[in-house]
């Protein structure tokens, strides 16, 4: 089959699929690039400051559309409820975070857990000790910060109070004491410094872009058309074979029936 493959008349017919293929190809990426230009951003008002009882609810879980929402709310702290956090990134450095009790008020009047990032140290003896001179405000105040999905629950040393992730959950088996409306299931990185810490870097959330489906639906089409471009010149190029083999088979019939 490969030698009528390559007689100039299937040497051109080749190349012409090849420039085709290639065509289609572009016209793929073209429409690639167009499922990227017509794609849906996804805007997130997450900068605008919003009453955390007003956007959710303790027990509720916390949606993309909530994660990264900046929030305020009034409550009090608990005292002595405080947790150090280890193997925290703070702006890509590597450190420990004082994550505190706050009992938020809701909107029915009873009080809901609220984790608190307050600060970060580079250093578990600099958190410890930032912990040890902690003096947080007593009686009701007003807080505000950026409302974050809480980490999945990992082993941690509860009687230490040492644990590796911030996770709601996890955290009220270390409170001493409860909230009569349960928790939070999101945490809060403070917004306000607190002494002997660093505020915890946390940036507005990443904006994402939606592909255009149609588009790339005619992107895998083009695809398609390229690969079918090939494969026809290759099917041509079969049949024309096959039929030679043929008749040289009827050619070869024949002079036996003569003879």
């Amino acid at each position: 089959m490969w030698s009528v493959a390559r007689r100039p008349r299937w040497i051109a017919a080749l190349l012409f699929a090849l420039a085709l293929a290639a065509t289609f190809a572009l016209l793929s990426q073209w429409q690639l690039s167009r499922s990227v230009q017509n794609g849906t951003p996804v805007v997130r008002q997450t900068e605008t400051v919003d009453e955390l009882s007003a956007i959710t609810k303790p027990q509720a879980g916390v949606t993309d559309k909530l994660d990264g929402q900046l929030v305020e709310t009034s409550g009090h702290w608990v005292p002595s409820d405080n947790v150090l956090i280890s193997d925290r990134l703070n702006n890509g450095r590597q450190g420990w975070w004082v994550v505190s009790h706050f009992s938020a008020a809701t909107t029915t009047g009873r009080d809901a857990g609220l984790p608190v990032a307050i600060g970060w140290s580079r250093t578990k003896a600099g958190a410890a000790s930032a912990l040890a001179d902690l003096k947080l405000p007593t009686g009701t105040v007003t807080i505000s910060g950026r409302y974050n999905v809480s980490d999945a629950p990992s082993d941690s040393n509860f009687e230490a109070k040492q644990v590796t992730t911030v996770s709601a959950a996890a955290l009220v088996n270390v409170w001493k004491k409860s909230d009569a409306a349960g928790t939070y299931t999101g945490y809060l990185t403070l917004g306000t410094k607190v002494p002997g810490l660093t505020l915890i870097y946390s940036p507005p959330p990443v904006s994402t872009v939606t592909l255009d489906l149609l588009n790339v639906f005619y992107a895998i089409e083009w695809v398609v058309f390229a690969g079918f471009a090939l494969f026809l010149w290759y099917r041509l190029v079969r049949d024309a074979w096959e039929r030679e083999v043929e008749e040289r088979a009827e050619e070869a019939q024949q002079l036996l029936e003569v003879n």
